[in-house]
């Protein structure tokens, strides 16, 4: 063993740190999605709340967004990261999936795994198999040496995530077994499923832990997953104190003192918990999921989680009440984090800016999609002539929401989460349909799908062939406004609108970026994608950490879809994540 190096083991009744009965108190906090320049403040707080250990997902499809090009570098600096847990004298637990859920992006997994044709996810499909061992070995070459008998701080590692609500392949389960243990992966190894028998049943494996996640109902849950793991410890390895949020809803809160009973409840069963989430954080870039039972609901740019720690990294009243309950079963530091003051509040004009951003239009029979451009941002600018024909224009699907206009005029739009699919369109010579997509279903038998204009498109009831197609990047899109020598009049009559204005700051600070009086797009600040804005709600504030700012010059972007009434950022002293549920 390594100099420093400990044991922890799996017991008859416990968790065993060198020997001795250990309770693991643990919180999520995703890397990827909190600024690297925040992560010792997070891991901080989680120590200052009673826990003694983080716990975070690793993201395939942050890592290698592009077949075959690994990074592991600024944001996706996974072995930083468990560095600054071991400063804080913290444990840890590693989850890489490889599919994680967690409302991001086709749930982890990379859009370029599952474009592949034919691909078996999430089961024992040769291709799917030799693609995730060679991820999960890039993991584990990071996650090996920092294990705890080593004298790192990684405690735990899990198997998959919440299997048994997706399938049953139990020889799939122990690949990724045999996998990890091939790499070098000696500390315990656990499993998670909601605890009802058939998903426990479904999603276990041989020698492996079982844990269940829930959010209530705590001594009922926890003697369904005993049924099932007859010895060892007790745990909910993802205690819901929270919820996400989804555009065209409300913004999801639950109260402090329920969810502290039911945590309080769970300890005094002498269980083991992992808040899911202690910090959300937040959806920067393009990388929110999206629900589909029905109807697609993509998930908003906050991902606060009303989690005890905030978006900004303030603790809330959830914070205390748990760390009050915590007290009564553990050590809690004296320290008690501050929260911060209000942001600064000022206004920035903005101007249009005309931008030029090479792109590569390509030319096809039919319209293609996403995948089929290899195109990862979020947005497709397709054309087809139509020859001063008008009349119904109708598509098999709208993937996520569309811009229709003919000749440079807009006619209007369609949206996947209202199921639209057809519009009246004027006779004219050209056609033009914007296509947004809007985040990738995160779970269940939607990941992986198209993303653009689906199956036939047909005019008047015949078919509309001769396409162009013509991928636009948001972020380059920003960037080239970015550098534009000066702001020019509008004269582009139809999306995206490229607007910026510039701020100087003698010290940079949090900031909130009021989104009220724009309608759908993105906002970057200094090239920093911060995610997407729409009227729809409920969120109307984009969070602007402090370590994305300069003192000095800072240059604010957007990039608009619909229309801006009103060409000013406006920074605002907090948080408008929208109306409560009644």
């Amino acid at each position: 063993m390594t100099a420093g190096a400990r044991s922890f083991a799996i017991g008859e009744t416990d968790f065993l740190l060198d020997g001795e009965p250990f309770r693991v108190l643990a919180g999520a906090l995703h890397y990827f999605r909190v600024h690297p320049g925040q992560w010792a403040d997070r891991i901080r707080k989680a120590k200052l709340m009673g826990l003694n250990t983080i716990e975070t997902y690793v993201a395939w499809n942050a890592h290698e967004p592009v077949r075959g090009e690994w990074d592991a570098t600024g944001w996706n600096d996974l072995g930083r990261f468990l560095d600054l847990v071991a400063a804080e004298g913290m444990h840890a637990t590693v989850r890489p999936g490889p599919y994680i859920c967690a409302e991001w992006h086709n749930g982890g997994l990379p859009v370029w795994l599952t474009a592949l044709e034919g691909i078996g996810l999430r089961r024992s499909e040769p291709r799917y198999l030799e693609e995730v061992t060679a991820y999960l070995e890039r993991v584990y070459e990071i996650v090996a040496p920092y294990q705890i008998d080593r004298g790192g701080p990684v405690i735990l590692v899990q198997i998959e995530n919440e299997y048994g609500a997706y399938g049953d392949d139990t020889a799939y389960l122990e690949h990724l077994v045999q996998v990890t243990k091939d790499a070098g992966i000696t500390v315990p190894l656990t499993t998670i499923d909601q605890p009802t028998d058939q998903m426990l049943s479904d999603g276990s494996v041989a020698g492996v832990h079982l844990t269940g996640s829930f959010g209530s109902r705590a001594a009922e849950r926890l003697e369904t997953l005993r049924r099932h793991q007859p010895t060892g410890p007790l745990m909910c390895a993802e205690f819901w104190d929270g919820w996400f949020d989804w555009w065209g809803n409300t913004h999801h809160t639950t109260p402090a003192a329920a969810s502290a009973a039911e945590l309080d409840a769970l300890l005094a069963s002498g269980a083991s918990v992992n808040f899911y989430m202690f910090h959300g954080g937040t959806n920067f870039g393009l990388t929110n999921g999206a629900n589909d039972k029905g109807r697609y609901l993509p998930i908003v740019t906050s991902y606060d989680y009303d989690a005890p720690l905030d978006e900004r990294g303030d603790p809330t009243e959830k914070y205390f009440a748990f760390r009050d309950v915590i007290a009564k079963y553990a050590p809690v530091p004296d320290e008690v984090p501050a929260a911060s003051g209000p942001a600064p509040t000022f206004e920035v004009g903005l101007e249009p800016v005309e931008t030029v951003v090479a792109a590569s239009v390509s030319r096809h029979e039919t319209p293609p999609t996403f995948e089929d451009l290899g195109h990862l941002s979020a947005l497709v600018a397709y054309e087809a002539e139509l020859g001063g024909r008008g009349g119904v224009l109708r598509f098999g699907e709208v993937r996520d929401h569309a811009w229709v206009s003919v000749d440079g005029v807009a006619v209007g739009t369609l949206s996947r989460t209202r199921h639209e699919d057809a519009l009246v369109v004027p006779a004219g010579r050209r056609l033009r349909v914007l296509v947004e997509e809007q985040g990738r279903v995160n779970y269940d038998v939607r990941l992986g799908e198209p993303k653009g204009l689906i199956g036939p498109v047909t005019l008047a009831g015949e078919p509309l062939t001769g396409w162009t197609a013509t991928p636009i990047d948001v972020a380059a899109l920003a960037a080239a406004a970015t550098d534009a020598a000066t702001a020019v009049s509008s004269t582009i009559g139809v999306a995206p609108f490229v607007l910026r204005g510039s701020f100087t700051l003698d010290d940079p600070a949090d900031l909130f970026l009021d989104t009220h009086g724009w309608g759908k797009g993105f906002a970057l600040i200094n090239g920093f994608l911060l995610g997407r804005y729409w009227s729809n709600g409920p969120q109307r504030t984009l969070y602007v950490p402090a370590a994305a700012l300069n003192a000095g010059e800072n240059v604010v972007v957007v990039v608009e879809l619909d229309r801006v009434a009103d060409a000013i950022a406006r920074f605002v002293g907090g948080p408008d994540l929208g109306p409560l549920e009644e």
